[in-house]
Formats: structure tokens, C-alpha cells, sequence
């Protein structure tokens, strides 16, 4: 068997030369949608200089978390405004959290800087939450689904991430130690193993979808194969999807479209996340 090339598999960018156009996309829907959107802007949830988060919407309804991506170390909220379109027609607010980036960060200090982000969110709306996320944010949507948030203040409930969809995710950090994107990531093989949710107690009764790119690299695949069948048999609901067709980069643009099948999944998530 040939060794793998991780370089090669986690390049996202390369795998799609037309990324360039894509990323200059977002950032001019993410501004036509914040010209229309009802939201509050720019709220500080912690104390480190990016911990600022949207609420895009009027507040009310369901509520869903949207984590971008970028490997830990690149992009903030407002490339992914547009990110709440969908869901915002569908009477959902949707939270967008920018986090501090590596290496000014460790990923370890960036979980746990998404969790500040949703314990503010359940003390804004006193509601469970269903958290999004793309790439490395679908790495901290799977963290923040088994996370213990009792454990963590006592004015946190059990049921705070009830579900958690994640997009071109990665749950086993291994493989990253061994690329160059470890000169700013800096894992050790001790903390890649200790932050990849594959390997920590899957949430017993709780809900994961895990949806990759059909045209993504064969580890985006196999990372969102392993986490389903691993935490499905660990008790949590899973769901597995590969997206014919789409790369790293065109796989989450369904969730700007309040009519198709992904809005439509997240948004019922969401609503079974708000029932007691």
C-alpha cells in the first residue's frame, strides 16, 4: 500500500485552483446580505481581541451557531454573513462567532474560545443551540457537541448542543502533524490525538451529521466516514453525505438558500433542538 501524501490531501486550496474566485464571492455576498439583514454586530463574547460574534436575525425562533473555517488560522465572521440567508427565511438567528487564529492561538485555546461563544449565546436566548460548522469549524461544531457544560459553569444545561452539522469537518487531528501547516498550527502528536472528537466519548443521544464535498480529497472523506461510524456507534445519531460533485469550497453554499435540502435539514435540527 502507498503511504499517503497527507500534504497533498489536506491542501485544500491547490485541489481547487479556482478558490481565489470563491472566497471573493462570499465576502461580497456575506456584505450584501449584512446590508439587509436585521442583526447586532460585532458582539464582544470574550476578552481575546477576535472574540466578537453576529446575531443575524430578529432573535427569536430557533437558534444556530455558524463556525467558519480556514484551518484554524485564517478568516473571520464576516466572509460568511450570507451563511444565515437560508435559515434567517426560515425564522432561525443565526450566531456567526469570529475566534482568535493560529499560531497568535493554540487550536486547544480556540475550542475552548467556541464555547465561551455558545455559553453567551444560551444566556442571550435561554435557548439550545445547533452549531454549524465548515472545515476547521466543523472540527469545534463536533468539540462543542461533546462538550459537558455542566462541568463547565453550573448555570449551563446538559442539553445546551443537542445537534451539530459539520461540513468538510476534521475530527482526527493526527494526520495534520505530519503537514506544513504544522510550522503555525504546532500540534504535538500528544494534543492532536487530545483534540480530535473521534476519540473522546461520543455524545450518547445527541445528533451529528457529518456532510464532505464528493470531489474532496479521499481523508476529507474518510474523516467524515470515521467520525459517523465511530460516535454511531457510541449511541449518537449520525448522518453521513457526500455532496456529488462539490469541493472544499462549493459545499456550503446550499446554506444561502432558504429552499434547499441542507437549509432544510439544518433548520429542522434546529427546531428539535428547542423542543424540551
Amino acid at each position: 500500500m502507498q503511504p499517503i501524501d497527507y500534504e497533498a490531501e489536506y491542501n485544500n486550496r491547490a485541489r481547487a485552483p479556482e478558490h481565489p474566485g470563491l472566497i471573493e464571492g462570499w465576502q461580497r455576498d456575506a456584505a450584501a446580505w449584512r446590508a439587509a439583514a436585521e442583526g447586532d454586530w460585532a458582539v464582544p463574547y470574550g476578552e481575546g481581541p477576535r472574540m466578537t460574534l453576529d446575531v443575524v436575525g430578529d432573535g427569536t425562533g430557533p437558534v444556530v451557531m455558524f463556525v467558519h473555517g480556514g484551518y484554524w488560522m485564517a478568516l473571520d465572521r464576516s466572509f460568511f454573513t450570507h451563511m444565515a440567508r437560508g435559515l434567517n427565511a426560515r425564522g432561525i438567528t443565526v450566531v456567526i462567532p469570529s475566534y482568535d487564529l493560529c499560531p497568535a492561538v493554540g487550536i486547544g485555546d480556540i475550542v475552548e474560545e467556541i464555547r465561551e461563544a455558545c455559553a453567551f449565546a444560551w444566556r442571550r436566548f435561554a435557548r439550545p443551540l445547533t452549531v454549524a460548522g465548515h472545515s476547521a469549524g466543523g472540527h469545534l461544531a463536533a468539540c462543542m457537541l461533546a462538550t459537558d457544560w455542566p462541568g463547565r459553569s453550573s448555570d449551563l444545561p446538559a442539553n445546551l448542543i443537542r445537534s451539530a452539522y459539520a461540513l468538510s469537518g476534521l475530527f482526527d487531528l493526527a494526520p495534520l502533524v505530519q503537514t506544513s501547516m504544522n510550522a503555525t498550527l504546532r500540534l504535538t502528536p500528544e494534543e492532536a490525538h487530545r483534540l480530535s472528537p473521534v476519540t473522546w466519548t461520543p455524545p450518547r443521544g445527541l445528533t451529528l451529521d457529518a456532510v464532505v464535498g464528493g470531489a474532496e480529497s479521499g481523508e476529507y472523506l474518510r474523516q467524515s466516514r470515521d467520525i459517523a461510524d465511530t460516535w454511531g456507534a457510541g449511541g449518537v445519531r449520525t448522518r453521513c453525505e457526500a455532496v456529488d460533485g462539490e469541493n472544499h469550497f462549493t459545499v456550503i453554499a446550499p446554506l444561502a438558500d432558504p429552499a434547499s435540502a441542507m437549509t432544510q435539514r439544518v433548520a429542522m435540527l434546529a427546531g428539535q433542538a428547542g423542543l424540551p
